[in-house]
């Protein structure tokens, strides 16, 4: 369904200044994730003390977080940036797509209906982890490394399973009324579908562009150790949080 990285291995990878490009704002957003503000990837003040104060059916408010935590989660983009990355047709994105929807929305709806989150340290550090999974997967490293090649679709729905746990820590630390919990959590899980594809739409629409040139096959393997790169940093950071809080 989709081809790696390998059958396009670079013989220079520093060889063109799309590379080089590349590789610096890879480094940009490693260092944007570096940031404090990013680090803690929480709840606003804002937002958490709105929620406070509202009670009962809030649909719209809860559609607007559910969008701005996903549009905003960088970590949630970069796994969506890998499963997509060699994925040319529409219904095979759309499997993919939903796959990982599925996965997110059962267990963010039942974590938060049980109260049933996960240290948010520990939990972001798994969704760094299936970031630097989905890299590997591209390089066709597991390929080289153990001889098979995992289920595609599986591994994106247990990761959505995963993401989904990320998605109900936030949401509980907003400490919503259980007034109209259901409906509000329904509304949160559509304000991420609607954020999740309007990042889609972008992502696709640049690398739509991108495949048409030629940088696209050069620049291929850099981008993947870029964003395994940036997966590995996400994950550091958070065990080190997790250590020292």
């Amino acid at each position: 369904m989709h081809s790696h990285v390998r059958d396009w291995l670079p013989r220079s990878p520093w060889a063109t200044w799309q590379t080089r490009l590349l590789f610096l704002s890879a480094l940009f957003i490693c260092l944007l994730i570096g940031s404090n503000e990013v680090f803690a990837h929480a709840v606003t003040a804002g937002d958490k003390g709105y929620i406070q104060e509202i009670s009962g059916v809030n649909l719209l408010p809860f559609m607007y977080l559910g969008a701005k935590h996903m549009m905003t989660g960088y970590d949630h983009i970069l796994f969506l940036f890998g499963v997509i990355f060699f994925l040319y047709r529409i219904q095979h994105i759309g499997i993919y797509v939903s796959l990982f929807a599925l996965g997110h929305s059962t267990t963010m709806i039942l974590g938060v209906y049980f109260n049933a989150g996960i240290n948010s340290y520990l939990i972001d550090a798994i969704i760094g982890l299936s970031v630097v999974y989905k890299a590997l997967d591209n390089l066709g490293a597991f390929q080289r490394w153990l001889g098979f090649q995992a289920n595609t679709k599986v591994a994106t729905l247990v990761f959505g399973l995963f993401h989904g746990f990320g998605l109900a820590t936030k949401i509980i630390e907003y400490e919503i009324s259980p007034d109209g919990l259901v409906p509000n959590l329904l509304a949160f899980n559509l304000g991420v579908e609607i954020g999740q594809l309007l990042a889609l739409t972008v992502i696709l629409i640049g690398m739509s562009y991108w495949r048409r040139t030629p940088s696209f096959g050069r620049n291929a393997y850099t981008a993947n150790v870029a964003m395994m790169s940036a997966g590995f940093i996400l994950v550091g950071m958070q065990l080190t949080g997790y250590f020292v809080s």
